[in-house]
C-alpha cells in the first residue's frame, strides 16, 4: 500500500472521516489525477508521473485521509479526458473550492465564467475583481488552483497575449487553448 493511501473498509468509517477519494488516469496531455471530497471535485492535477501527482495531492491536503478509488472516480476521469479532447462538451462537475483564501476563491469564480475559447489577461482579470494593480496576486491565485480545467486558469494570458506561467506546463496550456480555439 502506498504511504499516501489509507485503507478504509466500512462506509461508516468513510462518512465520519474527512476523506478525499482519488484516481489517476490518462489523457491526451498526460496523466490526470481527479480527487473528490464529500462536496465535489477538489483537485484535477496534470503531469507525467502518477507518484508525483499523488504526492502533490498529499501536499495540498495535509491531514486528510486519501483513498485511492478508481471505481468511484471513473466517470470524473472520463469526463476530464473527454473535455481535453472536445472542450465544447464542457466540464460540468460539482467542485469543492473551499481550499483557498477568499481572494483565491473570488479569482477562481471569475475564471469559471470565462467561456471556452476565450482568454483574459492577468491585468484584465485583476481589474474585473476591482484590483487594478493586482495582476501579480491574480497570477498567484491561478498558480494555487488545484482544480485544473474545472477552474480554467489556462485561459489567462500575459498582457501581450503570450502564454505565460502555467503550473502544468506551457505546452499543455498551448494544447488546451489550441483545442478550444478550434471550436
Amino acid at each position: 500500500m502506498n504511504l499516501l493511501q489509507t485503507q478504509i473498509t466500512t462506509p461508516a468509517a468513510i462518512a465520519t472521516l474527512d476523506t478525499i477519494a482519488y484516481a489517476v488516469g490518462q489523457s491526451a496531455i498526460g496523466k490526470i489525477l481527479a480527487a473528490r471530497s464529500p462536496i465535489g471535485v477538489c483537485a484535477i492535477l496534470i503531469g507525467s508521473d502518477a507518484d508525483a501527482l499523488e504526492q502533490d495531492l498529499a501536499d495540498r491536503f495535509p491531514g486528510k485521509v486519501l483513498v485511492k478509488d478508481k471505481g468511484s472516480l471513473h466517470d470524473d476521469l472520463a469526463a476530464i479526458a473527454r473535455f481535453i479532447e472536445t472542450p465544447s462538451a464542457g466540464l460540468d462537475l460539482p467542485l469543492d473550492m473551499r481550499h483557498g483564501t477568499p481572494f483565491q476563491q473570488r479569482v477562481w469564480e471569475v475564471l469559471r465564467a470565462i467561456p471556452c475559447g476565450a482568454t483574459i489577461t492577468y491585468t484584465a482579470l485583476a481589474r474585473r475583481l476591482g484590483r487594478p494593480n493586482g495582476a501579480r496576486a491574480v497570477a498567484t491565485a491561478c498558480a494555487a488552483n488545484a482544480i485544473a480545467l474545472g477552474i480554467p486558469c489556462h485561459r489567462v494570458v500575459g498582457a501581450d497575449g503570450t502564454l505565460s506561467g502555467y503550473r502544468w506546463g506551457i505546452e499543455r496550456k498551448r494544447a488546451l487553448l489550441d483545442k478550444e480555439a478550434a471550436i
